[in-house]
């Protein structure tokens, strides 16, 4: 490793431990502690050969660590001298799985993510944010440094029996894609489909990943019985612009297809035109409604920008790297849909934004869903099929 400074921060310990419930797995042959270096946008050429194929291009230090370093050549050794960098999972023993939700502008109540941090790397992704309550960089660290919660499963089963509980559809995804790479090996997601079945429990699944198609028996069988709809991302249908904003997730053309045969397998699919990038894919919107529409989608949604915390910084610097010439004009088009700030909060401006340039890409999006015969409510999921369950670590009645 090359030699590390500190910077700005009093610190005792150069990375955070990993919480007692969480396990180092190192079956891909990659050892604890081969990180690379916090802070600081990695020259290019290096990135090419350590960091190919990833998203982001720093790997700043969280808002949490107590102590901030970046990297300086002492004449010894160079970031060149590296390995490749490669995916690290930790298994983790979730406590609990289900997050209640309350926000007016959400349509779902409840969510289960089986996964923490996500491989296919989406410069955008809105849930980098969240890797810095585990002591990571919310730039490659969220993309190689991977959590894999292996008994979500049972505890969610754990869950749905408690007296207490009421079946509402639970989203799969809303933080990161439950079929991305890992989960080829894992399965968590197909073990939660499993239990979801098992207990006539709806769900929604959103993903961007052909790897949902190995689960096409099990989403067929909950379609039919109106237990599950899928909603696939799509943020550009040019190949060039997808490989950059989401380096490890499928191309466009295979999404079009997951919309395709999810659709001939009979289960509900939308669109997720999302996010809608101001000046870079916000002229796609009609082209993506239209493709998908064609696949067999028969819904479809558009979620704006958004650069909560840390997600600002390393979007801005692929930014650059990547349309310098645009900088300036996205980030301007992007302030004045946010209040003059590069992201707003608040219920019902989040996922829209506001001003005259988010009114047109609302108007554009409603007509383009008209032409295409979207505009109807689609169909509610079935709560009432629901079995509550009576083993798996639940307590059963004295009578």
């Amino acid at each position: 490793m090359p030699s590390l400074r500190i910077i700005d921060r009093v610190a005792v310990k150069n990375r955070q431990t990993l919480p007692s419930h969480v396990a180092s797995d190192c079956s891909d042959g990659v050892q604890p502690g081969n990180h690379l270096p916090k802070n600081g946008v990695l020259p290019k050429a290096i990135r090419q050969k350590v960091v190919r194929g990833r998203g982001a291009i720093s790997n700043r230090s969280s808002r949490f660590e107590r102590e901030c370093v970046e990297p300086y050549d002492d004449g010894w050794q160079s970031l060149a001298d590296l390995p490749p960098l490669k995916t690290e999972v930790h298994r983790e023993k979730a406590r609990s799985v289900l997050t209640g939700n309350d926000s007016p502008d959400i349509p779902f109540e409840r969510s289960l993510n089986p996964y923490r941090g996500c491989e296919h790397g989406c410069i955008y992704c809105y849930a980098r944010p969240s890797h810095s309550f585990l002591g990571h960089s919310a730039g490659l660290d969220f993309e190689q440094q991977l959590y894999a919660k292996d008994n979500a499963a049972e505890i969610l089963e754990h869950e749905l029996g408690k007296p207490k509980y009421q079946p509402k559809p639970i989203m799969l995804g809303s933080n990161t894609d439950p079929y991305q790479p890992i989960e080829k090996e894992h399965k968590i997601t197909r073990s939660i489909l499993e239990v979801l079945w098992k207990y006539k429990h709806p769900a929604f699944i959103l993903s961007r990943s052909r790897n949902i198609l190995r689960d096409s028996d099990i989403l067929t069988d909950m379609a039919a019985a109106g237990l599950v709809k899928v909603g696939v991302s799509i943020t550009s249908l040019e190949n060039k612009t997808a490989r950059t904003l989401e380096p490890r997730a499928p191309t466009p053309a295979r999404r079009l297809e997951i919309i395709s045969k999810l659709t001939d397998c009979g289960i509900p699919c939308s669109v997720f035109v999302a996010p809608v990038i101001p000046a870079i894919t916000d002229h796609e919107i009609e082209r993506i409604i239209g493709a998908s529409v064609e696949a067999g989608a028969s819904g479809a949604r558009y979620i704006l920008l958004r650069l909560p915390r840390e997600v600002s910084g390393v979007f801005k610097e692929w930014l650059l790297e990547e349309y310098p010439g645009k900088y300036r004009h996205v980030i301007s088009l992007l302030r004045s849909m946010r209040g003059g700030k590069d992201y707003d909060s608040d219920w019902g401006k989040r996922f829209v934004g506001e001003g005259p340039y988010a009114l047109q890409i609302a108007k554009r999006f409603q007509l383009a869903c008209k032409k295409h015969g979207l505009q109807g409510r689609s169909k509610q999921l079935d709560c009432t099929q629901f079995i509550r369950p009576t083993k798996g670590g639940v307590q059963l009645s004295l009578f």
